[in-house]
């Protein structure tokens, strides 16, 4: 795990500078940042060739699997240089995950990326980044991405050797929350403007940026907790059909689920999110709690919707770039944390922990906005508008800085729960929430 002292805040410009010579500077440092990040995740990893999930191939392939899309879309498609070495092993369609386990030396895949990058700056001196820019920042925030499906296998491994970390130490950050569950913050009606534009690192799903209009309704102010689920499964909400739609009781009772993915009981973790559980899971314990899932809309509004200027924010804190004080994120604390742990951090409205700690399940089916475009390809997207995949939103305590953002889709099947991912609920205004 890296350390708080790994930890460094790269700085994200909010437009493409004019200048080029600056542009390039500026990928530059952020590439270099984005590798250092990646690399530090394999400190110690000797199970780097161990799959530890039939769905999830080995930590080390994805790491030579960043290097070759690295290769393809810079070295080979942009710079004209030959393909690179390994490219049915490390090809995202080139292998079935369980034959991914046969890799070289770690070592080997670190010079491989290293000769790779070497190439790119290289070519990144004399690159038209007026017209690829964005393609740089896609690769950026695809490192990224897959530094984080490192983690989480890693966090399985760790899972299947018993090794369950402690909560991190977070000195004068935040104290003992009473009681999360009874606290909810209300949204006014009214339309706001939701995704994104940005030419500078927005993926294609995130907009374009489109007028959407909400009802009023409530949001519970914190992610739910471990000590709220525990009341769910000690009131036997594992063993209840009625709060399981039907496709998650065949689910659970298929699978034999009896709690959380990744649960840790006790007080030290009772004011950290419930995660590692899937999308019928969390619409479980909404429906035994008389709520229900928000929508990506309601989610985003929350996150960024001012109701003072009656405008969308860059972040839930403001316009400045995401730093240590606003939330737990960057693999730098490595677990999450209590979801009352950065004040700082809160949206307009006074939700807590919307980027950061755990990702959160929407109610959301993964469809595309309109006048969607695709972009660097067809299938980056477009592949998974198939109504399977939900949406989750705002981060992890292992998403890097650059996924950071309240915009960013990510998107899953509803019974994966191996993700860092958890919740939290809504309810219509016709509804009284307890406050």
């Amino acid at each position: 795990m890296s350390s708080f002292n790994h930890f460094s805040t790269p700085t994200l410009p909010a437009q493409q500078p004019h200048n080029i010579s600056a542009l390039r500077d500026t990928l530059r440092q952020q590439m270099q940042r984005c590798r250092a990040a990646t690399l530090r995740l394999f400190e110690g990893d000797d199970l780097f060739r161990q799959q530890a999930h039939p769905d999830f191939s080995p930590s080390g392939w994805h790491l030579g699997h960043i290097g070759y899309t690295e290769s393809l879309w810079l070295r080979e498609r942009l710079a004209g240089l030959p393909p690179a070495d390994h490219r049915v092993l490390f090809a995202q369609d080139g292998l079935p995950k369980a034959e991914r386990q046969n890799l070289p030396a770690i070592a080997i895949i670190q010079a491989y990326l290293a000769h790779i990058r070497q190439d790119v700056l290289d070519y990144l001196e004399q690159a038209p980044l007026e017209r690829q820019a964005r393609l740089w920042w896609f690769l950026l925030q695809h490192e990224s991405q897959h530094g984080e499906t490192i983690a989480m296998v890693h966090w399985l491994q760790r899972r299947d050797n018993q090794a369950v970390p402690q909560p991190p130490a977070l000195p004068g950050h935040g104290q003992p929350l009473a009681t999360p569950e009874a606290q909810m913050v209300q949204i006014p009606a009214g339309p706001f403007s939701m995704g994104s534009d940005d030419p500078w690192v927005g993926l294609d799903n995130e907009g374009p940026a489109h007028l959407c209009p909400v009802a009023e309704y409530w949001i519970d102010r914190y992610p739910v907790t471990c000590r709220q689920y525990r009341q769910f499964m000690d009131a036997g909400g594992y063993q209840t059909s009625r709060w399981w739609s039907p496709e998650g009781w065949q689910w659970r009772q298929q699978r034999q689920i009896s709690q959380p993915l990744y649960w840790q009981d006790g007080p030290p973790w009772d004011n950290s999110p419930v995660y590692g559980v899937s999308w019928y899971e969390a619409d479980a314990y909404a429906r035994y709690a008389g709520k229900r899932l928000p929508t990506e809309a309601e989610w985003e509004k929350a996150a960024l919707w001012s109701p003072v200027t009656g405008r969308s924010q860059p972040y839930p804190w403001g316009a400045a770039s995401p730093a240590a004080h606003h939330g737990n994120y960057g693999h730098r604390l490595g677990a999450p944390t209590p979801v009352n742990a950065f004040p700082a951090g809160a949206s307009p409205s006074g939700c807590m922990d919307m980027l950061g700690n755990v990702w959160e399940w929407t109610s959301s089916p993964f469809l595309p906005y309109d006048k969607f475009k695709a972009y660097p390809y067809q299938g980056y997207s477009q592949t998974y508008f198939d109504g399977d995949h939900y949406v989750l939103r705002g981060g992890s305590w292992a998403t890097q800085q650059w996924c950071l953002r309240p915009t960013f889709r990510n998107w899953y099947t509803r019974e994966v729960r191996q993700l860092f991912c958890g919740f939290r609920c809504v309810r219509n205004a016709a509804d009284s929430p307890t406050l």
